[in-house]
Formats: structure tokens, sequence, C-alpha cells
């Protein structure tokens, strides 16, 4: 009898369970989908105007407003999209980095809007001395 008892309680936690795992997998899914979530570049030249550039797209049910883009320091710098992106478009966040700062460097950005739990997007590069960048006339 104690068997039995215990078979159906296993049975029942076990679809419980299964039941939860799905709901769970559901929520994770991001409303805003980048393309990319980290950019990259080598021999970025001393002083240029690089920007990196994170397109994504609204795939929630309603208009997205990016409330505030916060980068890891200040040598770092986001421009986020001024008017909400409708459900089904696309929008991009573009990032300034200081490239007077020679050597490799890796830098964060959050993004927090209001479809969602925050993003974070990170870039990475290394920035040429200024007698091994390119002369540019």
């Amino acid at each position: 009898m104690k068997f039995l008892h215990l078979s159906i309680l296993l049975v029942f936690t076990q679809v419980f369970f299964a039941q939860t795992t799905e709901k769970t997998k559901k929520a994770t899914q991001p409303a805003l989908r980048f393309a990319v979530l980290e950019i990259e570049r080598q021999d970025i030249p001393y002083g240029s105007e690089d920007l990196f550039v994170f397109e994504f797209k609204n795939t929630s049910k309603k208009a997205a407003v990016i409330t505030n883009v916060q980068t890891s320091c200040g040598c770092t710098a986001a421009d986020r999209p001024e008017t909400p992106i409708r459900k089904g478009k696309k929008g991009v966040i573009k990032v300034h980095y200081d490239t007077k700062r020679v050597g490799a460097f890796t830098k964060t950005i959050t993004v927090f809007s209001n479809v969602g739990d925050p993003i974070v997007l990170t870039i990475k590069g290394t920035v040429l001395t200024p007698s091994d960048s390119p002369v540019t006339n």
C-alpha cells in the first residue's frame, strides 16, 4: 500500500514539474532580440570614430521603449532610440568607445526597456598606438 501511494506521488510530481519547465522556457525568451550580444574588433586605429552598432527587433506584443542605456565606464557612450520601437520593428543601439586609449578593452552596455529584463551587450577590441595606426589624409 505504501508503495502504491509513493508511486502515485511520484507520477503527480513529474507531471507538475514538467509543466513548470515549459512555462519557464517561454518566459525566458527576451522581448528585444539582438542580432549579436557581443562585437569584437582588433586593430582599431588610434583616434578613429568607429561605432559598434547593435541591431535588435521588438518581438513583444507592445511598443518597446528603451528607458536607459548604461555603460560600464566613462570611456564608452551609447545612443538609444528616442522613439518607441513598435512590435515587429527594428531598432539600433550605437556605442562609441574612446579610441584615444591604447590597448585591449572589454566594456559592457546594459539596455533597460519597458518590455523585459535588462540585456547586457559587450564590446571588445584593441586600439593601436598612434605610430601603428594607418595614416589618413
